[in-house]
């Protein structure tokens, strides 16, 4: 069973339909059975929805036979034990759950890595609310803990040491990849990485543009590991082809965790580093302004939002005809008033691809005199360009 709460904050994000929540919960392997929504000014201390609607959510999961309720909305340690034994069904929060998906999809080592440097440090604060055995006393000769140390204690110490380990870990992946990174510096390879909203197609664009076989799905999470392939660009000018890198990055989503955002700070600074960013869009999503405005606020906290960005709207086969962009590409304005480049594309049935594949040979030719930076605003006066809508 699926709740969101509107807690009416000045231009904080709710999704009434809860679809994203369902679809999250779907990347987890659950069926939704039921969603209810809710508004409050502020949240309950206790119940972060109050008893009466607390009351009306354990009617609804006895009348559905609902096996545990998630929350869109992120629940302290407090509230979630306090849910848990109101309503007598396990109960989640958005964090745990995009979590517990991350936990399912990680491959690599480092992904494994991140991942589980985000989850103990999110239950390290939730020991108490998990297991029964916590408030009892352990003690005697030969015990880890010593005379009268609390097994809660020894768990929270248990979790710090293991926290302490897997950063140490990290931190030398974080190196390795800063060696791969001036590797690829000294071949004087231009370097592009993937970013977007999750589901964006930015796995499919990655494969038809650099023939990868990168896991790609439709569904929230897909990839999580970063992919590097070589991407040959056209001739522009007479100048002959070039060569670039392209990273595919890890997609970004609404309220992503923190500590999640933390954990993968190796990873993402693939997009903090490179040279050009593609913001891939999913341009038949009736969210898109939403999606687009998150994307930009996670590339500030990780330091990437003064990196050039070129817009590649993906999904267009999806549009209606009505909706269909009058040119491939076009310039829009972005945060700041910063025009930007946009292209429009199908990934998945290839259309626009030799146009953004232009796009990019033309920024990267513009660079090409030593210790020109790749840019993609407009330099044209905006009054005299035409501005489309897709």
């Amino acid at each position: 069973m699926l709740v969101g709460v509107d807690i009416g904050a000045a231009g904080a994000p709710f999704d009434d339909s809860l679809e994203e929540l369902a679809l999250l919960a779907a990347s987890a392997g659950d069926e939704t059975v039921a969603r209810i929504t809710a508004r409050r000014r502020a949240p309950d201390p206790a119940l972060f929805v109050g008893s009466g609607k607390a009351d009306e959510i354990k009617a609804m999961v006895a009348a559905t036979s609902a096996h545990g309720v998630i929350f869109d909305q992120a629940l302290s340690p407090a509230q979630q034990r306090n849910l848990e034994r109101h309503l007598g069904v396990p109960v989640a929060d958005r964090t745990s759950l995009i979590l517990d998906i991350f936990a399912d999809r990680a491959r690599s080592h480092e992904g494994k890595l991140q991942v589980e440097l985000a989850r103990l440090q999110y239950l390290s604060t939730r020991l108490v609310r998990r297991w029964s055995h916590l408030e009892r006393q352990q003690g005697g000769i030969g015990t880890r803990g010593g005379p009268g140390e609390a097994q809660i204690e020894l768990d929270r110490r248990m979790i710090g040491e293991r926290i302490k380990l897997v950063k140490e870990r990290l931190e030398r992946v974080k190196r390795q990849r800063g060696t791969q990174r001036r590797a690829r510096e000294r071949r004087g390879a231009v370097r592009i990485s993937l970013v977007g909203y999750t589901n964006a197609g930015k796995s499919t664009l990655f494969n038809a543009l650099t023939k990868a076989r990168s896991y790609a799905a439709d569904q929230l999470f897909a990839t999580l590991d970063t992919t590097t392939r070589q991407l040959w660009l056209p001739d522009i000018d007479g100048a002959g082809g070039c060569a670039a890198t392209l990273s595919d990055t890890v997609g970004f989503i609404r309220d992503l965790p923190h500590k999640l955002v933390e954990a993968f700070q190796a990873t993402l600074q693939e997009a903090a580093e490179a040279d050009l960013l593609l913001h891939v869009v999913d341009a038949a999503s009736p969210t898109q302004d939403e999606q687009m405005a998150e994307v930009e606020r996670v590339l500030e906290e990780i330091g990437a939002a003064d990196v050039p960005q070129l817009l590649v709207y993906n999904k267009c086969d999806l549009l209606e005809p009505s909706r269909q962009p009058r040119e491939a590409a076009d310039w829009v304005e972005g945060p700041g008033g910063v025009r930007r480049r946009r292209v429009f594309v199908s990934a998945i049935a290839g259309t626009g691809l030799d146009v953004l594949r232009r796009a990019l040979a033309e920024a990267v030719s513009a660079a090409s005199s030593p210790g020109a930076p790749i840019t993609m605003n407009d330099k044209s006066d905006a009054a005299e360009r035409p501005h489309h809508h897709a």
